[in-house]
């Protein structure tokens, strides 16, 4: 079939070269349409406990909050025209139109009026929405108090009244009997009405004039009279965090696309820069969970890109040096672009997330596809194209097949952005392959049917590379060879050793590994967010300065369920757990958040300030019931079967993170018939990052994609004696890699945690090339030492040049200013020299051993050596 295949596209190059170049430019153009995501989805299955909460939250509660932090002197902002400015912004961020009679601020085409349109927010809770609701719910309290006290003035009027007249008391008698009887009755009024002024902390100066602009009543309410300053109260600090800001969260609606919620962001922090909102002596910033994590997303897209199109150019510089010579120099640097090209196009068609780790695809891609093309040109250079299909091919496909199979790993992972960026691999190394067999051959064909006279200029270059290993299989005090060059005298000092000593090779080799096997375990993985990223990133420094304002980054919840909220138990057990967090984190009301890894937010139990509150079904329900709307569905369903418990947390390493939530997992001891989850982007985040670094989890990765190669190089092969060799240099190589990563201290971070898989995949290539041509020159006849010394001088020399070329090319990242991207280039750089050197150098002695051991079977009788002394 694949003779088949070629001859067909060497009668028809023009027109297979036309199709490839058509179809990879049509797939270049739909990757454009690709876009990083964020959603929660990439993080975990949807079948864990965890995503499930999640997405519970957000159905009930609005998607993770978009923090917009004022900054500026709390006096200045509650008490002056400026929280009008706020009533303004927050009613133009929750969406709702305003009367017909009023016109939208901006217009119909303003972030207010764009907002309003497509409906993108759920729910909006700031300060002057609490301040304004505030005033509105007293005051109607007040008003009905008031009106009842005057209809009780009244009937005791009249009733007192009608009582002198029937004594016989006069006509003025009576009147002033009922005058001193609805004084009576005012007075206890107006003593119920300053109890209640003074259950809301209420100034009795400031009862009668109840207004957003009553001063005295907003600083009675915002700040601890008590205490004569400017100090916020301790219970409102998800509000108002210190006395240099306020805090407006913003819930977007669940089930946004990464499109819309990107719109949404950008028309919230344009909201914020209406001059209409501006506020005097005081600014707006604009941050909170899901802005970071979209500007994380971008920023690394974008860097990755520039950097890529500088590795292309360091690529297209190595090429020709390594490739001297050859025809169509530039021709597996093209294959392997158009099969990255198709590969986007395929993943845009499918709806395949660009993820954070699937981003890391491109690179490795264009490495292994410009390996398979180096391969089969080198091979139809060398040898023509009717050998090259009829060996090489078959040999470059089973290659193919055990690649495959070592990134089929990845799909065990739980990971779900870890198994896309598998399958985005497994079908990116089959389009490259296929690509180098069709568009590569076309292209080799139309050279030489243009000009012939190259073909002999080829076989020379074939012929100077062979001169490079022509000395492999000579002892050690040979010449150093034609090109003498240092890596040739390394590369057959190395050889030589493996031909006389072979286990002693094996064995160092094999001591290495385990070292690195040890130390891995070891091998940090960082996580912080700050040391990956550039910490002058916008959305870094706006977290940071948030995190500075509040004591707070982010928000971890806790989503309880019951089939009846109201009932005093489960009250009373969320009241508990909220202490025993508190306690747990060394939070204070004096301390704030600024002393504590974690501390309250909005919560349900809020509504609860005393045991008394709590202690009653019908207190429960009438207070839910008293409670403004957009309160209450921020902490509670309308069905009241589910609510929640916000804790604001900082910025933290993601493994630092999950301690945290291990310590709120353990107080999780909710009654019976109640239920109680972490819930969160947080939540989500620090779990994948503890099952990507978790070192056991890494190593069994490992052990199954090397069972996984086996299974496929047995199937091919059908005899174990086969497949067994080329998977010792791979399972070393593995070792050795966490080895020098160990040595020279380059950690691993979420986005090359997963590259063992890598280390295994080019490795087993690497062997099963070199193996397959070792037994075919084998099967001419030579010796061990002469077969090493062809298979060296041929498919070891584009072995060579495919690795020296796609290490150059990854060596660019590692000049990132993006900490996670400059270390994934450290550790792919790492992985592929380990894997080209480790392979070439402990390759010979597996192949010697393996063939004394072949002797021994075929003749147990004879000791006579296959290699020549």
């Amino acid at each position: 079939m694949t003779t088949k295949l070629v001859g067909a596209v060497a009668r028809r190059p023009w027109r297979v070269l036309l199709v490839a170049v058509l179809v990879a430019v049509v797939g270049a153009l739909l990757a454009l349409r690709l876009e990083p995501s964020a959603a929660t989805d990439t993080l975990v299955g949807r079948g864990t406990d965890s995503f499930q909460a999640t997405e519970k939250l957000y159905e009930n509660f609005g998607d993770e909050p978009v923090a917009v932090l004022v900054q500026g002197s709390l006096q200045d902002v509650v008490l002056s025209d400026n929280i009008n400015k706020l009533v303004g912004l927050e009613g133009c961020l929750s969406g709702v139109a305003p009367p017909a009679d009023v016109p939208v601020p901006g217009g119909a085409d303003s972030p207010c009026g764009r907002l309003a349109a497509t409906q993108p927010v759920q729910v909006v809770f700031g300060p002057a929405t609490f301040i304004n609701t505030a005033v509105s719910e007293i005051s109607a309290q007040l008003q009905a108090q008031l009106g009842t006290a005057q209809t009780d003035a009244q009937a005791a009027r009249e009733q007192a009244q009608r009582a002198a007249l029937r004594a016989g008391a006069s006509e003025a008698e009576a009147a002033q009997a009922g005058e001193t009887a609805a004084v009576q009755v005012q007075n206890a009024s107006i003593g119920e009405l300053l109890r209640l002024a003074t259950q809301y902390g209420i100034p009795q100066s400031a009862a009668s004039d109840l207004t957003i602009n009553n001063e005295e009543f907003v600083y009675a309410l915002v700040f601890e009279p008590t205490s004569g300053s400017f100090e916020p109260k301790s219970r409102f600090a998800y509000l108002f965090p210190s006395p240099e800001s306020a805090l407006i969260q913003v819930r977007l609606k669940p089930g946004l696309s990464d499109d819309e919620r990107e719109a949404a962001i950008g028309l919230v922090r344009a909201a914020t820069e209406m001059p209409e909102f501006k506020l005097t002596n005081a600014s707006y910033l604009v941050s909170g969970a899901p802005v970071l994590v979209e500007g994380i997303a971008d920023s690394l897209s974008a860097s990755l890109i520039g950097l890529l199109i500088g590795g292309l150019i360091m690529m297209a510089l190595v090429l020709p040096l390594v490739f001297r010579g050859a025809r169509f120099r530039m021709l597996p640097l093209a294959v392997a672009l158009g099969a990255a090209g198709i590969v986007g196009g395929l993943m845009s068609l499918l709806g395949i997330q660009l993820t954070l780790a699937s981003m890391a695809v491109l690179p490795v891609l264009l490495g292994l596809g410009v390996d398979y093309a180096i391969q089969y040109q080198a091979r139809v250079q060398e040898d023509g194209v009717v050998r090259a299909v009829r060996v090489a091919v078959p040999t470059i496909a089973i290659a193919v097949l055990a690649t495959v199979a070592g990134f089929a790993v990845l799909l065990l992972s739980p990971v779900p952005m870890v198994r896309g960026f598998g399958i985005v691999l497994m079908l990116g190394v089959v389009i490259a392959y296929l690509l180098a067999l069709t568009a590569g051959t076309a292209a080799l064909a139309l050279l030489v049917r243009r000009r012939p006279e190259r073909a002999a200029r080829a076989s020379a270059a074939m012929r100077g590379a062979r001169e490079m290993f022509a000395g492999f299989g000579r002892p050690l005090a040979g010449p150093a060879g034609a090109v003498g060059s240092r890596v040739a005298s390394g590369a057959r000092r190395v050889t030589a050793l493996s031909l006389r000593r072979p286990v002693l090779v094996l064995g160092v080799g094999f001591a290495l590994a385990v070292g690195g096997w040890v130390v891995d375990s070891r091998t940090e993985v960082v996580s912080d967010v700050v040391e990956l990223v550039p910490e002058d990133l916008p959305v870094v420094r706006d977290v940071l300065a948030l995190q500075d304002e509040t004591g707070i980054a982010g928000e971890v919840d806790v989503l309880v369920e019951a089939e009846d909220l109201t009932e005093p138990a489960v009250v009373q057990w969320m009241q508990s757990f909220q202490e025993r967090v508190k306690e747990r984190f060394d939070y204070s009301a004096e301390n704030g958040c600024g002393e504590a890894e974690l501390c309250p937010a909005v919560s349900l139990v809020d509504l609860f300030r005393s045991p008394e509150a709590a202690a009653d079904q019908e207190r429960i329900r009438a207070l839910l019931d008293a409670v403004p709307e957009y309160f209450s569905r921020a902490v509670i369903s309308t069905d009241r079967r589910s609510a929640v418990m916000s804790f604001g947390i900082k910025l933290l390493p993601l493994a630092e993170q999950e301690e945290a939530l291990d310590v709120m997992r353990s107080e999780l001891d909710p009654p019976d018939g109640v239920t109680a989850r972490l819930a969160g982007l947080p939540v989500l985040a620090a779990e994948a990052n503890a099952k990507l670094s978790d070192p056991a989890r890494r190593l069994g990765t490992l052990l199954a994609g090397l069972a996984v190669v086996a299974l496929a190089l047995l199937a091919v092969y059908r005899r174990w004696e086969r497949a067994w060799v080329p998977l010792v240099p791979i399972a070393l190589a593995t070792g050795w890699s966490a080895l020098v990563l160990w040595i020279i201290h380059v950690p691993l971070n979420p986005m090359s945690a997963t590259l063992g898989a890598l280390v295994i995949a080019i490795s087993t290539e690497f062997a099963v090339l070199l193996v397959a041509r070792f037994h075919e020159e084998r099967a001419t006849g030579l010796d061990v030492a002469g077969a090493l010394a062809r298979t060296y001088a041929s498919t070891g020399a584009a072995v060579l040049a495919s690795g020296a070329t796609a290490i150059a090319g990854f060596a660019v990242l590692a000049f990132s200013d993006v900490t996670m991207l400059r270390d994934f280039g450290r550790v792919t750089v790492i992985d592929l020299s380990v894997s080209l050197l480790g392979v070439l150098a402990v390759l010979p002695a597996v192949l010697v051993l393996a063939e004394r051991r072949r002797a021994r079977r075929a003749d147990p009788a004879t000791s006579e050596p296959v290699i020549p002394a």
